[in-house]
C-alpha cells in the first residue's frame, strides 16, 4: 500500500527540517501500532555478501537521515538491506544555524548544511541497545566542529572505539562540506595519518572484542582524477574495507538558475548523480574488485541504481530518492536487481 504519493504534498509544505522530523515520528507511530507490516509488506530477500557481512539485500539507508539512532526499528520496517546512522561526533553538537536543509523539487534535489547536528556517540550507543534491529547497522562517525583539523584523527578514534562493538561496520566520514576544513582529510599526508592510525586502532579492537568489524571510508563527488587514484592506492594499501561514493557535492552547475543555488551546502539528488557515478568508474577502475564500493548519489529509479552496479557498485545507499519518491524505492530497486555483483 504506497500511501506516500498521497502523504508526500502535504510534507512538502512544510520547512524541509520539520517534514523531516514529522516524517520520521509518523514512521515511528507506524512502527509501534503495527501498521508498518500492512503499509511495508516484506520485500524477498535478495541476499549479497560483501566486506564479509551478508546483506540480505542491496539497498541500504544512507547516512543523515537518523543521526542519533533513535528511529532505527522504524527504518528497518521498510526493509532495507542495511541501515546506515550518524554522521556522529564524541560530543553532542548543534550544527549550524537553521534554516540548513532545503528542497528543490524542480530538480529532485536537496541542498544541506546540517553541521553534524547530533546528541553525541553515548547517545547513539543506548539508542542501538534499545533497538530489536538485527540487520546490517553501519554507525558513520565525524569530528566534533570545534576540533582543530590537526587534531581530527583524535575524534575519529574516540568514535572508533565506542561504536566498535555496536556496529556491524563503521564509516569514516571526512567527505561532508558543511564542517569547516573537514574535506582537508581526503588530501595527501592528512587521509594517509588518518587512516593509517585507524587501521592500526581496528586490528586492536579485533583483539580486543573477539570479532573483526569493516571500516568504509565515505568520500566526495568533487574529487580529481589524481585524487581518486591517491585515495585508491591508499585504501589498497592499508587494506580498508570498503569505499562509500559519494558525498554530497559543493559543485551547483546543474542547478545554476535555481534561486536557491547560492545556498551553501551540500547538493544532493538528481544533480549529483553522474558526478558520484564518474567516481564510482574510477574506483572501480583502480580497485580492480579488491575492495567493495557502496555507491550513493542521485538514485531515484531503480535504473540510476542499475547504473550504479554497472559502474562497479556492491550495494547501493538512498537518501534524497526515498524523499522524493518514498519506501516504494527501495522495493523497486530490489525488484530490479538480477546480481548485485
Amino acid at each position: 500500500m504506497n500511501l506516500y504519493p498521497l502523504v508526500r504534498p502535504l510534507l512538502f509544505t512544510l520547512d524541509a527540517e520539520t517534514a523531516h522530523e514529522v516524517t520520521l515520528k509518523l514512521l515511528k507511530a507506524a512502527y509501534i501500532s503495527g501498521l508498518s507490516e500492512l503499509l511495508y509488506p516484506a520485500i524477498k530477500d535478495n541476499p549479497i555478501n560483501v566486506m564479509g557481512l551478508r546483506f540480505k539485500n542491496p539497498v541500504g539507508l544512507a547516512a543523515g537521515l537518523d543521526k542519533n539512532g533513535d528511529y532505527i526499528d522504524a527504518l528497518a520496517a521498510l526493509d532495507f538491506g542495511f541501515i546506515e546512522i550518524g554522521t556522529v561526533t564524541p560530543r553532542p553538537q548543534p550544527g549550524n544555524p537553521k534554516p540548513r536543509l532545503f528542497r528543490l523539487p524542480e530538480h529532485q534535489a536537496i541542498i544541506n548544511r546540517m553541521g553534524f547536528n547530533n546528541l553525541g556517540i553515548d547517545h547513539l550507543l543506548t539508542q542501538v541497545k534499545k533497538s530489536a534491529y538485527q540487520g546490517i547497522l553501519g554507525i558513520n562517525i565525524g569530528k566534533n566542529f570545534d576540533t582543530p583539523i590537526d587534531k581530527a584523527v583524535d575524534d575519529y578514534l574516540i568514535g572508533l572505539r565506542k561504536a566498535y562493538p555496536a556496529a556491524s561496520y563503521i564509516t569514516i566520514n571526512i567527505s561532508s562540506p558543511n564542517t569547516q576544513n573537514l574535506r582537508q582529510l581526503q588530501q595527501g599526508d592528512e587521509s594517509r595519518k588518518l587512516i593509517s592510525a585507524l587501521k592500526e586502532e581496528q586490528l586492536k579492537l579485533q583483539q580486543e572484542h573477539g570479532k573483526y568489524v569493516p571500516l568504509a571510508l565515505k568520500i566526495a563527488p568533487d574529487l580529481t582524477n589524481e585524487d581518486i587514484s591517491r585515495i585508491a592506492k591508499l585504501l589498497l594499501e592499508f587494506e580498508i574495507d570498503g569505499v562509500i561514493a559519494t558525498n554530497t557535492t559543493i559543485d551547483r552547475a546543474m542547478i545554476a538558475n535555481h534561486l536557491l543555488a547560492k545556498e551553501a551546502g551540500g547538493l544532493s539528488g538528481r544533480p549529483v548523480k553522474d558526478k558520484s557515478t564518474a567516481v564510482v568508474k574510477g574506483l572501480s577502475a583502480k580497485l580492480q574488485g579488491k575492495i567493495p564500493i557502496i555507491a550513493v548519489g542521485g538514485i531515484l529509479n531503480a535504473d540510476d541504481a542499475q547504473e550504479k552496479f554497472a559502474a562497479g557498485a556492491s550495494l547501493v545507499q538512498i537518501y534524497s530518492g526515498l524523499i522524493y519518491k518514498g519506501p516504494e524505492l527501495i522495493k523497486e530497486i530490489n525488484g530490479s536487481v538480477k546480481s548485485a555483483t
